[in-house]
Formats: structure tokens, C-alpha cells, sequence
């Protein structure tokens, strides 16, 4: 399994406006502004912010002040949760998830490699779930706070 750029900006797009969101929680946050920080093309953040939008996990504010906020407070968002919505199931193979047979004619019940792949699948849900988009953006905070101080900027 490969999480791809859409999950893994999309990741960084949801924890840009949490961070933003801790340091002012009645400010939206624009594409603009996600795109420059996070070294992003405010094209694709756009649709990678579309599915987010239509599964409630972000919600926007049209206007000169208007952008993007978190739905939801960031200690109920979990990473698992905004992959699954850019990715789909975070599956090691198919069959895992849906019970199709993607090894050709071979008999799916006697794959010896299926529990390994279940075992694989439930310990990946279970790790991505248990890490809090707060838990990211209190993370970005200190690795931003120990470069600004590194930079003798602080």
C-alpha cells in the first residue's frame, strides 16, 4: 500500500488549518495561504479539499475573509479518517476489503497469505486511527518552534 500525494497533502492541507485554527479559532484559512506554506499548487489543494468538504470533514466560508475551517474539533479527526476519504481502504490488497478474488482462478479460502493480509489491514486502520489531527498539529508546532529557535528566530 501507497498512500499518494492526495492523501499526503490532503494530510498536511487538514493539519495546516487545525494548526491555524489553535492559533486563532475564528479565522478561516484560505487555499492561498495552505498552498504557500505548505509548498502546495492551489489547483490540486482545491481538489483534494473538495472531497474533504463533501464528507463534512472541513467547511468553507465564502468572502473576503472567508476559507476553510475543521468541522469537527481536530481531537476527533483521525488520520485514518482523511485517508480513507482520499484514498479509499487503506488495504494491503483487495480482498481484504470488498472479498474479491484478485489472485486469478486461485480459491480465495485457501489463500494461505489472507490472514497475514487481514492481520496487516487491522493493525494499519488501528495505528492511522489512533493518531489525532491534534495530535499533528501539536507536532508541527514544536518542529516549527525548534527550527525558528535553531534559525535564531524565535
Amino acid at each position: 500500500m501507497k498512500i499518494s500525494t492526495k492523501g499526503r497533502y490532503g494530510l498536511k492541507a487538514v493539519v495546516d488549518i487545525a494548526f491555524s485554527m489553535q492559533k486563532d479559532p475564528d479565522k478561516c484559512v484560505s487555499i492561498k495561504s495552505i498552498a504557500e506554506r505548505q509548498c502546495i499548487s492551489e489547483n490540486y489543494l482545491e481538489q483534494i479539499i473538495a472531497p474533504l468538504k463533501k464528507a463534512r470533514v472541513v467547511r468553507s466560508v465564502r468572502g473576503a475573509s472567508g476559507g476553510y475551517y475543521l468541522a469537527k474539533p481536530a481531537d476527533e479527526l483521525t488520520v485514518g479518517e482523511v485517508l480513507r476519504i482520499l484514498e479509499g481502504p487503506l488495504a494491503p490488497v483487495d480482498c481484504v476489503v470488498d472479498g474479491t478474488n484478485v489472485c486469478g482462478d486461485a480459491d480465495c479460502d485457501l489463500c494461505v497469505m489472507k490472514p497475514a493480509w487481514n492481520a496487516l489491514y487491522n493493525k494499519i486502520n488501528e495505528l492511522m486511527d489512533s493518531i489525532s489531527i491534534e495530535d499533528l498539529a501539536r507536532d508541527f508546532d514544536k518542529l516549527s518552534e525548534g527550527k525558528l529557535n535553531a534559525l535564531g528566530l524565535s
